[in-house]
């Protein structure tokens, strides 16, 4: 896996930082989003899921390698084709980050679901 280095400006002195992929920023995109949805159902080539958009292959080329350098793909060479597979265990950070908030709209939701039966038993 290939990992980008940036370039941070601070007064005269230029450093680079190695930057870890992100799951977060590459599913950011609806594009790649729906992407992903696409290779969900079955693996799939590039030429395959650029009919699915109205960008150029090039473009769509772009979009999978940040899915890939999120490992949220992986590509497989099929004679001069490369097919594209869905990674779903890479969306563990993302459940997980959802989580908090869906327990919190649990507890929110039950303490709504208290105050009403309270409200109707007062009736």
């Amino acid at each position: 896996m290939t990992c980008k280095h940036l370039l941070t400006y601070s007064g005269r002195m230029v450093t680079t930082t190695t930057r870890e992929p992100d799951v977060f920023t590459a599913i950011s995109h609806p594009a790649r989003r729906h992407m992903l949805d696409l290779l969900a159902e079955a693996d799939r080539s590039v030429n395959t899921l650029a009919g699915h958009f109205q960008m150029s292959r090039p473009a769509v080329s772009q979009h999978l390698r940040i899915l890939l350098d999120a490992g949220l793909v992986t590509e497989q060479r099929h004679g001069r084709e490369r097919r594209y597979h869905f990674v779903p265990e890479q969306l563990g950070q993302v459940r997980e980050w959802i989580a908090q908030y869906e327990r919190f709209w649990d507890d929110r939701l039950k303490r709504l679901q208290k105050l009403l039966s309270k409200k109707k038993n007062a009736q």
